[in-house]
C-alpha cells in the first residue's frame, strides 16, 4: 500500500501517523535481524522516581521513570500526557514518590503538594486537574514547578533576570499556602528554578540563547539582578553546576548541546548582559548534567523522548547543537534531566 497524500490532515494527526510509522519500521528492522536500527534500549530496574508531566493549564500525571525506555538521540519519542485540546504540556519534573512539589504562580505565590497526591498513570494516558488543590486567583497561572529538598538552596529567577536564593528550611512542610516568594513587580513573573549546593556556579539563559555565569555565593540574601535581559527576550532556564561541570541546553527545534562551563567565562558579579551560549531561534531550558545523566524532553503534541546525555558532544564554544528529538509539525516545550550513577 502506498502512502496517501496527508497534506490535508491536522498536524496532530500527522504527528501520530508518523510516530506509528517509526515504531513499525523499528519492529520490522528488529525482525530482519538489524538490531542496530532499533531505537530502544532495555528499561532501567524499577525505581520510585517519578516523571511528572503537567500542562500549562494544570493537568498533571505521574509515571514511574523506568517505564520510559531510553532511545537514541534524535528519535521521535513516545506519546505521553493526554491533555485537553489547546492545553499543551509545559512542565517536566523528576521527583521521588515520597517527595513534595513546590508550585509557584505568575504572581510569585508558592504552594506545596505531595507527589503522591498526583494521579499515577501509564505513559500514554490522561492526567487530572490540579486547580482545585490551590486557591488560585482568576488571573493566576502556573509558572514554575520544582521538587522540594533537592539541595541546600532553591535558586529562583524571574523573566526579567532577577535572582534569589531561598534556603531549604523555608520551603518545608511549614510553608504557608500562598506565601509570596517573588515580587512580580520587580522582575516579572517567576520563570525558572533549580536547586544548588550553596557553592555552585549559576548559569542563567534566555529564550534567545543569551546567558551568564557567576558564583551563587555572590547573590545577596534579598536577591539581585542576575542577568540584564533585552526587551523582547525573557529568562527560560537556570542551572547550578560545579565549575568543572556542564549544562545541557535544548532548543525549540529539538536541537541541543552540552556546554562545558570551562569554556564559558564566569562574571565577577551578577547583573551584566548575557553572552551567546547556543545558536538557536528559541531555547526551551537548561539542566546541569554529568557523564551519567539522562535527558527527558517533551513536545507541544505531548511526545516524550529519553536519551543519554553522553550521546551529545560536549563543547566549550558556541554551537547550533545536534538533533536530539525528531520533530514534524511540532516543537519542544520543556526539558529535565537526572544523573543515574552506574550500579556496582
Amino acid at each position: 500500500m502506498e502512502r496517501p497524500d496527508l497534506s490535508g490532515v491536522t498536524p496532530e494527526v500527522l504527528a501520530y501517523i508518523e510516530a506509528l510509522e517509526t515504531q513499525l519500521a523499528a519492529r520490522r528492522s528488529t525482525q530482519d535481524g538489524n538490531h542496530d536500527e532499533s531505537p530502544f534500549e532495555p528499561n532501567e530496574p524499577p525505581t520510585t522516581m517519578n516523571l511528572i508531566t503537567i500542562s500549562a493549564g494544570g493537568v498533571a500525571k505521574r509515571t514511574p521513570r523506568h517505564f520510559y525506555g531510553r532511545q537514541r538521540r534524535g528519535g521521535m519519542g513516545v506519546f505521553d500526557l493526554d491533555a485537553p485540546e489547546g492545553d499543551a504540556p509545559a512542565f517536566l519534573i523528576l521527583a521521588e514518590a515520597s517527595a513534595g512539589l513546590i508550585v509557584l504562580t505568575n504572581q510569585g505565590r508558592a504552594f506545596r503538594m505531595p507527589v503522591a497526591d498526583i494521579v499515577e498513570r501509564e505513559v500514554r494516558s490522561r492526567g487530572e486537574a490540579l486547580a482545585t488543590r490551590f486557591p488560585m486567583r482568576a488571573d493566576e497561572r502556573l509558572a514554575v514547578v520544582t521538587p522540594d529538598a533537592s539541595g541546600a538552596f532553591l535558586v529562583l529567577v524571574t523573566e526579567r533576570g532577577h535572582v534569589r536564593r531561598i534556603a531549604r528550611q523555608y520551603l518545608g512542610a511549614g510553608l504557608q499556602p500562598g506565601t509570596v516568594l517573588s515580587d512580580s513587580r520587580e522582575g516579572g513573573a517567576p520563570a525558572a528554578a533549580c536547586w544548588s549546593s550553596g557553592n555552585d556556579e549559576l548559569f542563567i539563559i534566555t529564550r534567545s540563547g543569551q546567558a551568564i555565569r557567576f558564583a551563587e555565593r555572590l547573590v545577596p540574601v534579598r536577591g539581585c539582578l542576575g542577568l540584564r535581559v533585552d526587551p523582547g527576550d525573557r529568562v527560560v532556564g537556570v542551572a547550578a553546576a560545579p565549575a568543572e561541570g556542564g549544562v545541557f541546553m535544548l532548543g525549540q527545534d529539538g536541537k541541543g548541546t552540552v556546554r562545558l562551563l570551562s569554556g564559558f567565562a564566569a562574571n565577577k558579579a551578577p547583573g551584566a548582559g548575557g553572552k551567546v551560549a547556543m545558536k538557536a531561534d528559541a531555547i526551551v531550558g537548561v539542566v546541569a548534567v554529568d557523564d551519567h545523566s539522562d535527558i527527558f524532553a517533551i513536545s507541544r503534541l505531548g511526545k516524550i523522548i529519553r536519551f543519554a546525555v553522553n550521546e551529545v558532544p560536549a563543547k566549550e564554544g558556541v554551537v547550533q547543537g545536534v538533533n536530539c528529538m525528531n520533530l514534524r509539525a511540532d516543537e519542544c516545550v520543556a526539558v529535565t534531566g537526572v544523573s543515574i550513577p552506574p550500579t556496582a
